[in-house]
């Protein structure tokens, strides 16, 4: 199960680097996904940390390439 859900993980955190389109809503919500996949992989239970920390950075993802 373990493994399963750090594939999971892994698919999600590649799917949110792609991710440089659509509103920073959008991103935020797809990167709390993919945070709360990661958060749950890591340590049991830390979904709503995982969510919280890539909720921001998928808001912020599109921010990056603009400096």
């Amino acid at each position: 199960m373990q493994n399963t859900l750090s594939i999971a993980a892994l698919l999600a955190v590649f799917g949110l680097a792609a991710c440089s389109q659509g509103t920073d809503l959008e991103r935020a919500v797809v990167g709390g996904a993919a945070g709360c996949l990661v958060g749950e992989a890591i340590d049991d239970g830390e979904c709503l940390v995982g969510a919280a920390i890539g909720a921001g950075a998928g808001a912020l993802a599109d921010d990056v390439n603009n400096y």
